[in-house]
C-alpha cells in the first residue's frame, strides 16, 4: 500500500510505501542511547547500542530492551544470563558509535574492564546497572529482552544523548 507525505518543504507529496513510512517516522522520534553489553556462550565480550531501554518496574527494579535474533549479541540473551546496561551522554558518544560498528572490533580498546560477573563495564558513561536476564519473547525477527537489576553505579553527570535521524546528539536548547 502506498501513502502520501508532504515533502520535506511541503511543496510536493512523496510516496513512499509502508516499510518506508514506518524506518521515517521513527528516524524522526529522538531516543535516549544505552549500551547492553554481555558475555556470549563462549565468554567473549559482546555488544550492542540500544535505543528501546525503558524502566519496566521500580520493585523490583526491571527494564526491557529490544534487538534482533540476528544480532551477534542475542546468543548471549538467555534466560538467567547477567547483562550491563550502560548510559551514555555525549561524552560518551563514541561508544555508542564503537558498540554500533563491526562486532568483531567492540572491544577492542581500553573502553571497558572486567566487572560483575565478569561483565563488560564501559567506561565513562552516566550509569551503568547489571542484571539477569528474566524473559526473552521472540517477535518475528526481533525479541523483548526483560532484565531484573540487582546492582549498578552512577557516573559522572553529562548532558543527553540522543539517536535521531541516523544520528548521535546532544538536545538543543528548546526555543520559548
Amino acid at each position: 500500500m502506498m501513502n502520501q507525505i508532504t515533502g520535506p518543504t511541503g511543496e510536493e507529496p512523496l510516496a513512499v510505501d509502508d516499510l518506508d513510512a514506518f524506518k521515517q517516522a521513527f528516524r524522526r522520534h529522538a531516543a535516549g542511547v544505552a549500551a547492553v553489553t554481555s558475555l556470549d556462550p563462549q565468554g567473549k565480550p559482546v555488544g550492542f547500542t540500544a535505543t528501546s531501554l525503558a524502566s519496566l518496574a521500580a520493585v523490583p527494579p526491571m527494564a526491557t530492551f529490544n534487538m534482533s535474533q540476528v544480532a551477534s549479541a542475542y546468543p548471549a540473551m538467555t534466560v538467567g544470563n547477567h547483562v550491563a546496561i550502560h548510559m551514555l551522554g555525549p561524552r560518551s558518544r563514541h561508544i555508542a558509535e564503537k558498540l554500533a560498528a563491526d562486532h568483531d572490533v567492540r572491544f577492542a580498546g581500553d573502553h571497558w574492564t572486567p566487572g560483575p560477573h565478569g561483565l563488560p563495564i564501559l567506561s565513562d558513561v552516566t550509569a551503568w546497572m547489571v542484571g539477569t536476564v528474566l524473559e526473552v519473547h521472540p517477535v518475528h525477527n526481533n525479541a523483548v529482552i526483560v532484565v531484573q537489576i540487582e546492582t549498578g553505579a552512577l557516573g559522572p553527570e553529562d548532558e543527553a544523548l540522543l539517536y535521531h535521524e541516523r544520528s548521535y546528539m546532544k538536545p538543543g536548547a528548546i526555543d520559548a
